[in-house]
């Protein structure tokens, strides 16, 4: 099946010398760090994929956009190859190109909860902005159009109340993000209650592996998310410093304009909230016999990163994104709690573990404090770039607490239990 691979682009100068050809690294400026590239299952390169990467992450600051696009088209050439389908397949019949039958899928998986209807969205806009690219580049010409361009306008409201009418470019293949109903965060996550979380936590213990147990413990117990978990540097733990004002707690300075830099969502610099008990926790896996035998095997640029694979690798790629092997032992982990019936782990992500964090801080903070309290708090523990995100944990809360008031009048109420049973005998 067709894989996802990264690789170290560098600029070269090819020129004919006595007849031969020589290549020379150009300008050290364009390198590209992490190029993500697609190798369909026979191990030869999808060359028109992977040229758009390179154009996209030429064009782009943002790795973490060109990495999203790719990641997209890579699920693409998985279903290409499971249909036995060519990417270039347009007959006159309209229901058997290759676009629709995808676009068809797309939506069945979507209806079926295996996809999430926003990444359903997500991943057919990708492959159509890759087609876009293919016929304006001339590297596709399909003697029948691939779709139908349409106009569609979108009402916007500002501030004041007024409203205007925007025309936007679509096609008819572009697929309708139906969000489902009910109360979503960060993400279109829902938290986990404290009890999960535990359980959660102490499953990753005995049946995962260990660095695994410590990113989900911190991720719980600080809010951190997986980028900056993976890109955590053993200075930045030695520099942890108490916080006179949050007694048990410390901060941690991460961001682009920490000492060393961590990375961040947005390039927020900030600090992060870490108990004593899971900083000495760090500090003892640090200099523990398991992890100095991976940083003997780590590159000179990766020994102070605090989570390394046993192959030394580190296990983000310091743009956010974690690596392949984190995606498959969380898989694994998440089985084998099915399995051994914890529910927490049906559909669990790891990012939960900031939405749990985020929402029993702000659940504490609204018993203690007021409203703008909270949210100061929840927006400097979670290093919010806006207010707005942190006042919708804020509202989860206060709407949760109402919805269980309410359920509880209702039981009490309607069902009689206070001094009733169903049929009305006292």
């Amino acid at each position: 099946m067709a894989t996802l691979e990264r690789i170290r682009y560098t600029p070269s100068q090819i020129k004919l010398l006595d007849g031969e050809l020589h290549r020379t690294p150009a300008s050290a400026k364009n390198i590209i760090e992490s190029l993500p590239q697609i190798v369909w299952a026979d191990q030869t390169p999808w060359r028109e994929a992977n040229l758009w990467a390179f154009e996209q992450a030429s064009k782009s600051t943002d790795s973490k956009t060109t990495l999203s696009s790719i990641t997209h088209l890579h699920a693409y050439a998985k279903w290409l190859e499971v249909q036995d389908v060519q990417w270039w397949h347009f007959p006159a019949r309209e229901a058997d190109r290759c676009l629709v039958r995808f676009r068809g899928d797309l939506i069945a998986a979507r209806d079926c909860g295996e996809l999430a209807p926003s990444t359903a969205s997500q991943r057919m806009a990708a492959v159509v902005r890759f087609y876009k690219w293919l016929a304006a580049s001339r590297l596709l010409s399909t003697e029948w159009p691939m779709w139908t361009d349409e106009q569609v306008g979108v009402r916007l409201v500002d501030e004041f109340g007024f409203a205007r009418t925007m025309m936007v470019a679509t096609t008819n293949l572009a697929i309708p993000n139906r969000k489902a109903q009910g109360e979503k965060l960060e993400d279109g996550l829902i938290p986990l209650t404290a009890e999960a979380a535990s359980q959660v936590v102490s499953f990753a213990l005995t049946h995962g592996n260990y660095e695994l147990y410590l990113l989900l413990r911190l991720g719980f117990g600080t809010g951190m998310r997986i980028g900056t978990l993976c890109d955590l540097r053993i200075a930045t733990i030695k520099r942890a410093v108490p916080d006179p004002m949050f007694p048990g707690f410390n901060k941690l300075a991460v961001g682009p304009g920490a000492h060393p830099p961590v990375h961040t969502k947005f390039g927020v610099t900030g600090q992060i909230w870490i108990s004593d008990e899971d900083l000495k926790l760090l500090n003892e896996y640090i200099y523990s016999t398991r992890r100095l035998a991976r940083q003997s095997q780590a590159a000179p640029d990766s020994r102070d990163v605090i989570f390394l694979s046993r192959y030394g690798k580190a296990f983000g790629h310091g743009d956010g994104n974690a690596s392949r092997g984190i995606s498959v032992q969380l898989g694994r982990l998440r089985k084998d709690g099915i399995s051994n019936g914890i529910s927490a782990f049906r559909s669990f992500r790891f990012h939960q573990s900031r939405c749990t964090f985020a929402t029993e801080l702000a659940r504490i903070a609204l018993k203690h404090g007021t409203v703008s309290t909270a949210i100061q708090l929840v927006r400097q523990a979670l290093l919010h770039k806006s207010e707005k995100t942190s006042l919708t944990y804020i509202r989860f809360i206060e709407k949760m607490e109402v919805m269980s008031e309410i359920a509880d009048a209702f039981t009490r109420d309607f069902l009689g239990i206070a001094g009733s049973d169903a049929f009305g005998n006292e």
